[in-house]
């Protein structure tokens, strides 16, 4: 990738539906030359979907929260299979620090959270949790 792909991520980062004609005339590029840039990206699998970001309180009725996970020694592989396949896992990292994974939790109800929590903690492997709700979003992107 050089320059002109990573500037025309970042802008589709910013807006998906921005039109090709819009980006080439940000790049300084014609439209054909960002329709092939993104065809390529996409096949290349460096772009792999499009999505719609909703504001978090825009789902009402919708707790989301954040779970850090510390693991038992080599089992972060285990652990990470056996997350992904968790229903109310939303979203699963590595990170660096005294945690080695952050879980983004969603769940409709209080009850429904605690069960997430609750599978979540049963998995071998795992050796510590702290969880924190969402409560509210002062800034997006």
């Amino acid at each position: 990738m050089d320059s002109t792909d990573l500037q025309l991520l970042a802008l589709l980062r910013q807006d998906a539906r921005t039109a090709v004609a819009t980006l080439a005339t940000r790049l300084g590029v014609s439209r054909g030359t960002v329709s092939n840039r993104i065809h390529r990206l996409e096949d290349q699998g460096v772009i792999t979907g499009y999505t719609v970001r909703l504001r978090p309180d825009a789902e009402a009725g919708r707790i989301t929260a954040w779970m850090s996970i510390g693991v038992e020694g080599n089992q972060t592989r285990a652990v990470i299979a056996t997350l992904l396949g968790e229903p109310g896992v939303a979203g699963l990292h590595d990170t660096n620090g005294r945690w080695d994974l952050l879980a983004e939790l969603r769940a409709a109800t209080l009850s429904e959270l605690a069960e997430v929590l609750e599978r979540v903690r049963l998995i071998k492997g795992i050796a510590a949790t702290e969880t924190s709700i969402h409560l509210q979003t002062y800034k997006l992107g």
